[in-house]
This record gives structure tokens, sequence and C-alpha cells, in this order.
């Protein structure tokens, strides 16, 4: 991973930007990323992300499991679109779940052009012990909101 950064002044609106290298791997026979590989390389961006929260926020991200995945392909990327760039912010949060936003695009790509792929990820938090939902404390609501996009 190259360049990720956490300062909302030199993300824009984005909560973290990543640039995710796109392997050869992650192609298929059409010579675009795979359906597959682009859910993986969006982890990568995301746990990069969660990680750099710092050991405050441990309790949140070891407890994060997700719920559910959307994407919606709006053109292809292709080896040569290499870095990927991932914008990540929090779409909203609720007692016991948050939901990440992403734009993909190439890295070559206008920070202001339209991402070839848009997506969320819903994230519970469980009581790893109880193996139970958990609610999200008040520092957790506070450090996720300061990372919503207006």
């Amino acid at each position: 991973m190259q360049n990720p950064t956490n300062d909302p002044a030199a993300t824009g609106a984005f909560a973290f930007v990543a640039d995710v290298p796109v392997r050869w791997s992650d192609m298929d026979a059409f010579g675009h990323i795979n359906h597959a590989r682009m859910v993986t390389l969006m982890e990568e961006a995301r746990v990069e992300w969660l990680l750099s929260a710092g050991e405050q926020y441990a309790p949140l991200i070891k407890s994060a499991m997700i719920v559910t995945v959307e994407i919606r392909y709006q053109a292809q990327l292709r080896h040569e679109d290499s870095p990927l760039r991932i914008s990540m912010w929090i779409k909203g949060f609720r007692s016991v779940d948050f939901t990440i936003g992403y734009e993909v695009r190439s890295a070559h790509a206008d920070a202001d052009s339209k991402p070839a792929c848009v997506a969320s990820t819903q994230m519970a938090v469980v009581d790893i012990g109880k193996q139970s939902l958990r609610r999200l404390t008040d520092t957790e609501k506070g450090y996720l909101s300061q990372w919503s996009r207006t």
C-alpha cells in the first residue's frame, strides 16, 4: 500500500485515502479486475485505515465484522490503472453497526472524476467473549462521526 493518509485536509471529504497496487493475480480472463479481487483490494485499504485509528480504538477495530458488501461498477478497471485510489468515509452508524463508503478510481484519474466503482460495507460490532452484538461506545460514535461526509 502506498501513500495512505488520514489527514482530513489532505483527503478532501474522505476519512482515508489509500493507493493500492493491482497485482497480476487480481485480473480476470477479460483483462479487468475480477469482482472477488475488488473486494480484497477494498479490504486492504479498509484494514489500513482501521489500523491507523490507534490503540484507543482497538476494541472497535477488533470487534468489527462485515455484515454486507455492496459494489456498483461504473467503469472497468484494468492492470494499467494501478494503483487504485480507494477513498473511504463513514456513511452512517447506528447503535451496533456502521457503514463505510468507498470510491475506487485509478490513482492516475482526476480526483473529481466519476469513480469506476462505488461500494459500501456494513460492519457490526460484537462482544467477542459473549459472541453477541454490542453497542458502540460514545467514544466510538464520536470517532465515526468525525469521518462522516457532509
